[in-house]
């Protein structure tokens, strides 16, 4: 059985750690990478730290989830340049990345998580 992490993507560090901090509280098994600012601590994503999130998560399937729209088009190009299965999800950032924690926790399947934030879709 593949192993799923979770990628949090989101222009600005501090909401992504914040959110890291939150989902550990219930679901602390889970890999949680995050692609997060930009280096000189400014506000964006890139194609290249998005990569190397999905590089240093453990999980070989990958739920990705993100803040707003450039994010997706990184997380688009990324998804491209990586041998992981990708699941992006066009849902509320913080409610479905917590959701699939939780989830994950108690071992439920990817299948069953994938349901689950499909009905979170952003329409």
């Amino acid at each position: 059985m593949n192993k799923i992490g979770i990628v949090l993507v989101s222009h600005v560090y501090e909401i992504a750690f914040g959110l890291q901090r939150l989902i550990k509280e219930v679901a602390p098994d889970v890999p949680i990478t995050l692609a997060a600012g930009l280096e000189d601590n400014g506000i964006g994503t890139n194609a290249e730290t998005l990569v190397t999130a999905f590089e240093e998560n453990q999980g070989q399937i990958l739920f990705a989830f993100y803040d707003l729209g450039s994010a997706k088009m990184n997380l688009e190009l990324a998804e491209e340049l990586t041998d992981k299965t990708v699941h992006l999800f066009d849902t509320a950032l913080i409610e479905s990345a917590y959701t699939a924690a939780a989830l994950l926790q108690v071992a439920a399947s990817e299948q069953e998580i994938i349901e689950q934030l499909t009905a979170l879709k952003i329409k």
